[in-house]
């Protein structure tokens, strides 16, 4: 079964409790790669601005990473680790995460 949430995020419909016209195996796994890798292309050179315990946290996106404090990280959950000292999700600690659901939700309404 299929769970509403991650039907409505992977764009597919429900009626009455089953999801319309099942996807091949390979259709599936191209739209998840697809859907995963719009949420993570970060142009080099982009800056994000998150705050935390009242500061501003700022992390620039290199070709090989992200600079936050003087070093640079090979994830944003790294960053997130070193600015919170707990493991978090870095896309969605900056923020990433629910505006690209939204986006995505957007283009397809």
């Amino acid at each position: 079964m299929i769970l509403p949430q991650l039907s409505a995020r992977l764009g597919l419909r429900q009626g009455q409790g089953r999801t319309s016209a099942p996807e091949s195996g390979t259709a599936m796994s191209a739209r998840l790669i697809s859907f995963d890798q719009r949420r993570t292309e970060l142009t080099p050179g982009t800056v994000l601005v998150r705050e935390w315990d009242r500061r501003s946290q700022r992390v620039m996106v290199m070709a090989n990473g992200f600079a936050w404090n003087g070093q640079t990280y090979d994830s944003l959950s790294k960053v997130a680790f070193a600015i919170t000292g707990t493991n978090w999700n870095g896309p969605r600690f900056f923020g990433l995460r629910e505006k690209a659901d939204r986006l995505i939700l957007e283009a397809r309404s």
